[in-house]
């Protein structure tokens, strides 16, 4: 039997044993296993675009549209930018003190404060018919000629600059109260999407940060951190844009608008007043204002230890882009897992845990500055982003919550003035984190060059981020799609026991009863 002949025979025993059942079998099996990997990846793929596409079916396209442009470009790219392009600016152009750029950074907050200012107007002062497109155009008119003047010219006095730099911070704030108006009567319309929509915008504000952060150590090492700042006239562009775009139902009284913007002032006054002075309402109000004051920030203190060639570790200004861009990145992680696992969790647990994480997370900090990961043989720049990865995931599913339990608070007719209301007072308390933490830095004489006591500046912080789970009796125990107000809620007067926690839910036939 020749070569040729024996070759055949192999041939045709390997076709007859294909054919046999269990190898047939055998084969489907692996075909069907590689099938399924194969789908299972393109389906996770794909499962994001369903989502959104979820979302435009029972909400307006443009909406969502608006989301993604304000949160991701204007608060998310705009804001993460202007952090790192805003610190080297005040440490290496104007040289200022840690402590006074806490004090300056503080009043960025101030258009954020004045945001039921905003509120109020989108509610009430119509502009041709529209109560929110006019004001997408002013939020892009105003941070976009504030981020030319501050970019383009040089040697600015200190208070020219911060109030170039505020009125950027007033643009962003503007379309922020305006997206959100439209975020809470959607919310209130579709509760049920609620917390989707808030997993949306810290997505897409994760997202915007990540590329912000990436590229902001690129452009102050290339440009300069003055020059960098001409980047943050791009966003307000696309705000203008969507001012004309997004779908918003005109008003076709038009005749007696004044009038009415003044009647409708002081119900929206009034109506205000009315709702905060329910205990469901003032107390966990009071709770998210003291949750974020009593965290006192250190942020300028470390990014100048961050970046000292003597006491710090002498992070590069590329490096610093890196390290807040991990951060945005874990964010978006901290957003999936509050989407997937813990947006069913009452309100009162899931405040509970994060805050407590968030105390745990501040310690890394501490062994960060005192250098005690260099003896445990962690390098610097690992340790820096393992810590930046945990607080950034941490803060995320802390917040979300507090955005969503936000919405909850607001009643119909008013959502948008109080739900800006709200984010006022959260605003407040960042503003008293910054200003708080400036006064800590400059009392412990923390300085450009002297870091001693750094430390205790941060042991202090977190000390009082513990104090705050002392406070969570605050929280009402609701599930997060439950209605924590009545829907009466401005027609009633409140009825308040001295035993009345005001924490519980408004039984269904309350309305009834009234």
């Amino acid at each position: 039997m020749d070569s040729s002949e024996k070759e055949g025979l192999v041939e045709e025993s390997v076709s007859s044993l294909s054919q046999q059942p269990g190898c047939i079998s055998n084969q489907s099996s692996l075909h069907s296993i590689e099938t399924c990997k194969k789908n299972n990846l393109f389906s996770v793929f794909l499962e994001p675009f369903q989502w959104l596409q979820m979302l435009s079916s029972h909400l307006n396209p443009t909406f969502i549209f608006g989301i993604v442009l304000v949160y991701g470009l204007n608060l998310g790219f705009s804001g993460s930018f202007f952090r790192v392009v805003s610190d080297y600016y005040w440490k290496d152009v104007q040289k200022v003190q840690p402590s006074a750029v806490q004090l300056y950074i503080g009043l960025y907050y101030i258009p954020w404060i004045m945001k039921p200012v905003w509120g109020l107007f989108t509610d009430v002062f119509s502009i041709k018919g529209y109560r929110r497109r006019p004001y997408f155009v002013v939020a892009g008119v105003l941070g976009g000629i504030s981020a030319l003047m501050v970019a383009l010219i040089g040697n600015l006095p200190v208070a020219l600059a911060l109030s170039c730099l505020v009125g950027v911070a007033a643009g962003m704030a503007i379309a922020d109260v305006t997206i959100d108006a439209c975020i809470a009567r959607n919310s209130i319309e579709v509760r049920s999407l609620a917390p989707d929509m808030q997993s949306l915008c810290g997505f897409c504000s994760s997202a915007g940060a990540l590329i912000g952060y990436s590229t902001s150590g690129f452009f102050v090492h290339h440009l300069g951190a003055q020059g960098a700042l001409i980047l943050l006239a791009i966003p307000p562009v696309f705000i203008t844009v969507l001012g004309f775009v997004i779908y918003e139902t005109r008003s076709s009284s038009l005749h007696s608008e004044k009038q009415k913007a003044m009647e409708t002032l002081g119900v929206a006054i009034r109506g205000m007043y009315q709702t905060i002075k329910f205990p469901q309402v003032w107390k966990p109000s009071l709770y998210m204002y003291l949750s974020l004051a009593l965290s006192i920030s250190t942020h300028e203190g470390q990014f100048y230890w961050y970046t000292d060639p003597k006491a710090g570790p002498a992070f590069s200004q590329e490096f610093i882009g890196f390290i807040y861009a991990i951060g945005a990145l874990a964010s978006m992680v901290g957003v999936l897992i509050y989407h997937k696992t813990l947006k069913d969790i009452p309100f009162r647990n899931i405040l509970l845990f994060a805050q407590l994480l968030y105390g745990i997370s501040g310690m890394l900090d501490l062994i960060f500055i005192l250098r005690w990961n260099l003896v445990l043989g962690i390098p610097d720049y690992f340790f820096v982003i393992l810590e930046e990865c945990v607080s950034r995931i941490i803060s995320r599913i802390r917040w979300i919550p507090m955005i969503v339990l936000s919405t909850r608070l607001c009643p119909l007719g008013i959502e948008g003035t109080f739900f800006a209301l709200l984010m006022c007072i959260d605003s407040l308390g960042s503003l008293t984190s910054k200003w708080g933490g400036g006064i800590v830095l400059h009392t412990l004489h923390v300085t450009r060059t002297d870091f001693t006591n750094l430390w205790l500046v941060i042991l202090i912080r977190n000390i009082l981020r513990f104090g705050t789970l002392g406070l969570i009796f605050l929280v009402p125990k609701a599930d997060q799609s439950d209605a924590l107000i009545p829907p009466d809620i401005l027609t009633k007067k409140p009825a308040v026991t001295p035993d009345d926690e005001g924490l519980e839910l408004v039984p269904k036939n309350e309305k009834d009863e009234v």
